[in-house]
């Protein structure tokens, strides 16, 4: 892709913004966070669950997805202040996280949806803090559109420039889905259209939850582990709901193009 512009649009605030928000999006991923909570054979372990166990959570993960979408979208108090509340939503989910590190595998239909609940919620008061509005059905989805920005497809190794990459691959169901919502609202979920957006987030989605599933398995996680386990989740989401939502501020503001030169641009500045 060629940038017919020049560097230097951004002033300084705005550029130290996208710094902190390419750190978010490019930096550390959900298999090294969980390795600092149970060990680096968390990474092994999540490829290694057995394809039956791989159906079972691309369902739970597309189902927790469509709760996500009905229950915490819908219950947002848009006139409350826009100031995030990470560390209630950090508390929730490490409690229903040590469900899921005393009953396993057997928790996963039952925890995920809470969970995913509670880290949307958290993702929609990151977006309101960054000048979202959500009473925009586009900037709902956006909210959604987090879940797929935080893991890889099956198969898929890192790729360069992976967010925007992202972003171009859920646009045109995103905004087919958001002009769907416009006018029909969220009680036609079932529509094709919203079953295909939640479809292709709940790819990435589940590769993240594999991941999370396998730690929480671990013979010795138990309860507690469970709980630090499910708070690396959520501190996950929220960093790159973070970074997601800095970078479509500074769009709003000096436009794509301009703001994704200088992404790429800090991306590959060298490390201090």
């Amino acid at each position: 892709m060629t940038f017919e512009i020049v560097t230097g649009q951004l002033g300084e605030e705005d550029l130290r913004a996208l710094r902190a928000a390419v750190r978010a999006l490019e930096g550390e991923s959900f298999a090294s966070r969980l390795a600092n909570v149970v060990g680096r054979q968390v990474q092994a372990a999540g490829r290694a669950l057995p394809s039956a166990a791989r159906k079972v959570i691309a369902a739970a993960s597309e189902t927790a997805l469509k709760a996500a979408l009905r229950v915490a979208i819908k219950t947002i108090d848009h006139k409350a202040p826009a100031k995030p509340q990470a560390g209630l939503h950090k508390a929730l989910a490490a409690a229903s996280g040590a469900a899921g590190g005393a009953f396993g595998f057997a928790a996963l239909a039952v925890e995920l949806p809470v969970s995913t609940t509670i880290m949307l919620r958290s993702i929609a008061q990151i977006a309101r803090a960054e000048g979202e509005d959500l009473t925009r059905p586009e900037a709902v989805l956006a909210c959604v559109e987090v879940f797929a920005l935080g893991g890889h497809a099956p198969g898929e190794a890192a790729l360069e420039g992976e967010y925007f990459a992202i972003r171009a691959a859920l646009a045109k169901t995103i905004g087919d889905s958001a002009n769907f919502l416009l006018h029909q609202g969220l009680a036609t979920e079932t529509a094709p259209v919203l079953v295909r957006l939640v479809s292709q987030i709940a790819t990435r989605f589940g590769v993240v939850v594999s991941e999370k599933l396998a730690a929480q398995a671990a013979p010795v996680i138990g309860a507690v582990g469970g709980a630090a386990v499910n708070l690396a989740f959520v501190e996950h989401f929220q960093t790159i709901a973070r970074g997601h939502f800095t970078v479509r501020r500074l769009e709003r503001a000096h436009g794509a193009d301009v703001v994704r030169f200088e992404y790429e641009r800090l991306r590959n500045e060298p490390t201090r």
